[in-house]
């Protein structure tokens, strides 16, 4: 199955919307082999409230060579436990660089299945990102409306919505129920969920923000279609620190935050 169809897949067998973030971050822990420790229990332990898996590449960044070392084994844990890793890079390049970044961050042992990407170079940039996505049986999430206060410096004035159209015209080229290009666009945008979920159709909807940027799962159905698929709502602090390095209290926040997404649904 490619990157749609096993979320979609995922989200009806298990009932769950939810995509786990790991943004691990080294102030909270003794040094890297306790990162690594505890960033593997989290994403086992919680492993079956979500529906895939969103590696923030920042923090693993932040820690050199051990943190793409560390990136690597957390994108193994996940395919051995069959949770699809959607890779949260947000890049976006002209020319032979974007297709360097699409070929690292899309293939390999380090990469994930999907990707964020940024559009606002030019549509043109997004060319390498999702020919590759759609050779490898991947998917790129092509920044939207994102989910920061500031977003409207640059995505509002209908920047947004024009490139949500450019998100449906390179779908329309495809078959099947959900397509390779999804959008970003933040839970914490309530009010424009259900308009982006109708201009964007075939298009699988990234839905960062939910607890610590206090996105709620209430206000999150209209970005579902009506099987209750089609979204995917992340949490990252409020799951990895739920409370402190409380491994249970990760399994607790992530099977709350499950179940507050379907009963929102329902």
């Amino acid at each position: 199955m490619n990157f749609a169809q096993a979320v979609t897949d995922r989200t009806r067998r298990l009932n769950t919307r939810l995509c786990v973030g790991l943004d691990p971050r080294l102030g909270e822990y003794r040094d890297a082999a306790h990162l690594r420790a505890h960033t593997l229990d989290v994403l086992e332990a919680t492993a079956p409230y979500a529906a895939c898996v969103k590696p923030q590449l920042a923090f693993y960044e932040a820690l050199g060579l051990e943190g793409m070392r560390i990136l690597e084994d957390v994108c193994a844990a996940a395919r051995t436990l069959g949770l699809p890793v959607l890779l949260d890079a947000k890049r976006g390049d002209i020319g032979s660089t974007a297709q360097a970044y699409a070929q690292g961050w899309l293939t390999g042992r380090h990469a994930g299945t999907a990707l964020t990407v940024n559009p606002f170079l030019g549509f043109e940039t997004l060319t390498p990102f999702v020919e590759t996505a759609r050779v490898s049986g991947g998917a790129v999430f092509v920044l939207v409306k994102t989910s920061n206060p500031g977003q409207a410096d640059l995505q509002g004035h209908g920047v947004s919505e024009r490139v949500a159209d450019e998100i449906t015209r390179l779908n329309a080229a495809e078959d099947g129920e959900y397509a390779s290009v999804g959008a970003v666009v933040g839970a914490t945008h309530p009010q424009d969920l259900a308009a982006f979920r109708a201009r964007m159709p075939r298009a699988l909807l990234l839905l960062p923000g939910l607890g610590a940027q206090g996105a709620t799962a209430a206000q999150l159905a209209p970005a579902f279609d009506a099987g209750g698929t089609g979204a995917l709502a992340s949490a990252s602090r409020g799951v990895q620190y739920a409370r402190g390095l409380d491994v249970p209290a990760s399994v607790q926040a992530a099977r709350t935050f499950r179940d507050e997404l379907n009963a929102a649904l329902a």
